[in-house]
């Protein structure tokens, strides 16, 4: 038997930002030789227990969701001529309907503002809800037009301190480097990895001393003699001698940084591919702005989302959250066990 070949997904509903999500997933299934199925989400039938008859008696709810996907298939075989496009009506809200399709999809496209949706919303509610919950690829499409039509040439990966391995050996590269660097490879761009790495100053070291500081009044007055006098002790030393630990220790950061991204990447243009020119980024900061500044010359930029076991809720963390809202390109969230 060969390999079952999973669908790209994608929502819409009728919006722009639904029309540009859909060219960017026909693309996608194009370029992965993947067929393309169309979901629109329509509680109408449910709540109106619709029972199908002849056309002349269809209500004009359906007929608008039948006239969505007739459209966006029509679209999508427009923009990818040889692909195969498959529809699919379903009656449930779109979180839930993208969800369901999602356990059988390769990925989940969506846009990153539905139909009446506040137009000052960075991003929608359905596209949180999905890039939160989703157990495949989900992949918002939002930014500037030159990043979402791919003129930049360049996938954007982040690298988590988390990822590092203990093992020297090669390993293989997590879910969110093989997806980052399959897209560079199918697009012929650069694969671009960054992590963002700080040093710890004083003013760090002082707030941990001062929260694990005792609570009782004859421990707190020790305490506080000890930083007393490690305050005088380091008021007296020389100016160059703490300027040189300071660079020291961004050395030190500096190295590790490089020595993650060598490892996590080690093993990615292996397996007889097509090798991919990769950059290694390590920056000093945060690691919000270094992805969000990454992604203003990024066709796509991907992250990765742990995935608990159990855990029903968003799951997607603050830097994941930032991207989402405000990267200049698309933005792929890849679910990491």
């Amino acid at each position: 038997m060969g390999t079952v070949e999973l669908p790209v997904v994608v929502g819409v509903d009728g919006s722009d930002a639904a029309s540009d999500a859909l060219d960017w997933a026909a693309e996608l299934a194009g370029r992965r030789g993947l067929p393309l199925r169309v979901v629109h989400a329509s509680l109408w039938e449910r709540y109106e227990g619709y029972v199908a008859g002849t056309a002349a008696d269809r209500p004009a709810e359906r007929l608008h969701s039948e006239a969505v996907l007739a459209t966006a298939a029509e679209r999508a075989g427009r923009r990818v001529p040889a692909l195969k496009v498959m529809t699919d009506l379903a009656a449930d809200d779109a979180v839930t309907a993208l969800l369901r399709a999602g356990q059988s999809a390769e990925a989940l496209v969506v846009g990153s503002r539905g139909r009446g949706e506040f137009a000052s919303l960075l991003l929608g509610s359905v596209g949180l809800g999905i890039a939160a919950r989703a157990q495949c690829p989900v992949v918002v499409v939002r930014g500037r037009p030159e990043n979402v039509h791919g003129g930049m040439n360049r996938v954007v990966v982040g690298i988590a301190e988390r990822e590092r391995r203990s093992e020297r050996e090669p390993v293989p590269p997590s879910a969110a480097v093989a997806f980052a660097l399959r897209e560079a490879r199918l697009r012929g761009g650069e694969l671009e990895a960054v992590h963002a790495w700080r040093c710890a100053g004083p003013e760090d070291h002082g707030a941990r001393e001062n929260h694990r500081a005792p609570q009782d009044h004859t421990a707190r007055e020790n305490h506080r003699a000890r930083e007393d006098h490690t305050a005088r002790e380091n008021h007296r030393a020389p100016q160059g001698h703490r300027a040189r630990e300071n660079h020291g220790a961004r050395e030190d950061h500096a190295r590790r940084a490089a020595e993650l991204l060598d490892e996590t990447l080690g093993g990615a243009t292996a397996a007889g591919l097509p090798p991919v020119p990769v950059a290694h980024r390590p920056v000093e900061g945060s690691a919000r702005k270094a992805l969000l500044d990454a992604s203003a010359h990024a066709d796509l930029l991907v992250v990765g989302a742990r995935r608990r076991q159990g855990h029903f809720g968003m799951q997607l963390g603050l830097v994941n959250h930032a991207v989402l809202h405000h990267a200049k390109c698309p933005v792929a969230v890849v679910p990491v066990s």
